[in-house]
């Protein structure tokens, strides 16, 4: 019981420092920290692929996860040369990952990979999350706030990362556009 009430305690001073959690009491990010887990992927590992089902956020407690998005899925690779995923993200301590199966259930839009020798990261369970939400509506309200505000901001940076792409490589004449 004390090591839980430790871990519990470890967990939620990881959660103050994630923007998402931003203005829940202490309780409040108590009780989220009780049903937390944690992983502790190796360099490399891939923590779920694009298009995988997925019932869950994660939260960076130490290391880096970078986010990878599989380009062959939108381009042909017949005449070009094979495709790798490609990073369009890095995150970093105190930052999440994962929200978007969260809020909707589903298909991961991209894959996330360990970037890092010692990373941890809490698993937080999309159920328990969003049961804890309906059962306390303050807290799911700030919560799904400060979800919004986070992928508002993502879907902004992604937009301008678009727009420098398209800058810097226009398409070519007579080529087809999507």
């Amino acid at each position: 019981m004390v090591k839980n009430l430790y871990k519990t305690r470890e967990y939620t001073n990881i959660l103050r420092q994630a923007d998402i959690f931003c203005d829940l009491t202490d309780h409040q990010l108590d009780m989220v920290a009780a049903f937390c887990s944690e992983i502790r992927p190796k360099a490399g590992e891939i923590i779920f692929e694009e298009n995988s089902a997925g019932d869950e956020l994660y939260v960076v407690a130490s290391g880096e996860v970078e986010i990878l998005v599989n380009p062959a899925l939108i381009r042909s690779t017949s005449n070009e040369q094979p495709t790798r995923p490609l990073a369009i993200a890095t995150i970093r301590r105190g930052q999440t990952f994962g929200e978007i199966a969260l809020v909707d259930q589903g298909l991961r839009s991209a894959s996330a990979r360990c970037a890092s020798k010692k990373a941890r990261l809490l698993v937080i369970p999309r159920s328990q999350l969003i049961s804890l939400c309906d059962q306390y509506p303050d807290l799911g309200y700030r919560l799904m706030r400060n979800i919004s505000a986070d992928l508002a901001f993502k879907i902004r940076d992604t937009d301008l990362t678009i727009r420098e792409y398209l800058l810097w490589h226009p398409p070519k004449r007579g080529s087809r556009s999507g």
